[in-house]
């Protein structure tokens, strides 16, 4: 006698928590919208509309601006926007020689940014947590001061994160198998582990304009790829899709730490370009800026080793691009702020071998958020699982 009500009552609460997401979404999408837009827009009721649009002020998830100018008669409503105050992303990152944190308000305006130049391959990996966690809580403490309450962080690590939470399968860059960072994180919101190179395809899904198709590559001690069909990221069967830094461009060439010879990440990760370049990493300076600067001034050796690391580079993606006939491929991380050097190489090495089939070779450009990728994409999925159920930000 009891079970309808109770599946009732389960129902109307699902259909309402569906009905706040598609309206938050909705302001996310124009926020030059008034409540009787919104109505419009999604077909539910003026009644049901202002209902919950008031649930997600009280939630802290929407604030009302000035009077829209609708044209309409009758008293015009004000606009809606998403908050600049409340629940947030707090993103983290793990990278070979850096740290790094950001705090993200809903409208995807990173409000707090750190980054830190650290040998992290060279620590106890207890250290590097720990450091990381500091830097969190710093983080955390200025978002306050902007009304910003950060929700349990997304954590970008050079590898791959285990099918159970908490645990780093296999971050080799860094020297870490089967690591128990859950155990290790001081604090009780531990990290939800994610690839950095997937997290930088997403950042660069959830960006303007982005093709749904399309493949991410990005380069720091590793070089690691994304793949986005349809608009998901493609993971392969056991969730090793993208290991596009193994592929042999020399057959002959030197063997590679994998155990195979002629690997891209010979030719055309940063501690090859650096050392072609006859540069080495020094502990507190970002090599990156550095090879950029350099190749800036038109140095010749390092001219000559980024445009090596660009045909290894072409090479590599004209296997891919024949394979998976992407819309476009972005260079992310170190290769965005190589861009200018790197892609005349790239494009050379594409317009050679392939041949037989069109390709746009403007298609294949360099991101527009450069290193800041994985840490964005981190702090982004928060948002968008704030979109996706308001719930989530309780």
């Amino acid at each position: 006698m009891t079970e309808a009500p109770v599946r009732a009552a389960a129902s109307q609460s699902g259909m309402r928590q569906q009905n706040l997401a598609l309206v938050l979404r909705t302001v996310a999408e124009d926020a030059e919208l008034s409540r009787a837009d919104v109505a419009g827009r999604t077909g539910l009721t003026r009644a049901a509309v202002s209902s919950l649009v008031d649930e997600l002020i009280s939630s802290n998830l929407v604030q009302e601006g000035p009077i829209a100018a609708s044209g309409r008669a009758g008293r015009p409503g004000r606009t809606l926007a998403l908050s600049d105050t409340g629940p947030a992303g707090l993103g983290l990152e793990i990278g070979v020689g850096h740290l790094g944190a950001c705090v993200m308000d809903l409208r995807g305006e990173v409000r707090v940014w750190r980054r830190v130049e650290v040998a992290n391959a060279q620590r106890p990996p207890a250290e590097v947590i720990d450091e990381l966690a500091g830097l969190a809580r710093d983080v955390r403490a200025e978002a306050e001061g902007f009304r910003l309450h950060p929700l349990a962080p997304v954590l970008s690590i050079p590898g791959l994160p285990g099918q159970q939470p908490g645990i780093i399968t296999h971050a080799p860059n860094l020297g870490w198998h089967d690591l128990p960072l859950g155990r290790l994180w001081p604090g009780p919101d531990t990290p939800r582990i994610e690839n950095e190179a997937n997290l930088g395809a997403l950042a660069e899904l959830w960006s303007a304009d982005a093709p749904r198709n399309f493949l991410h590559i990005s380069a720091e001690a590793g070089i690691g790829a994304a793949l986005v069909i349809d608009g998901r990221l493609y993971g392969g069967e056991r969730g090793y899709a993208g290991e596009l830094g193994h592929m042999t461009v020399h057959p002959d060439g030197p063997r590679c730490p994998c155990g195979s010879r002629g690997c891209l990440e010979l030719y055309a990760n940063q501690e090859a370009v650096l050392r072609a370049a006859g540069l080495h990493e020094h502990a507190g300076i970002d090599p990156v800026t550095e090879l950029t600067a350099r190749a800036d001034a038109g140095d010749p050796g390092t001219l000559r080793a980024v445009e090596q690391a660009g045909d290894a580079l072409g090479i590599a993606l004209a296997g891919a691009i024949g394979l998976i006939d992407p819309a476009a491929v972005v260079l992310g991380g170190a290769y965005a702020d190589l861009g200018p050097w790197l892609l005349p190489r790239i494009h050379h090495q594409l317009e050679t071998r392939l041949t037989v089939r069109p390709f746009d070779l403007e298609s294949v450009t360099a991101s527009p958020l450069g290193r800041r990728g994985p840490i964005l994409g981190a702090a982004l999925h928060t948002i968008h699982e704030i979109l996706r159920s308001p719930s989530t930000a309780a």
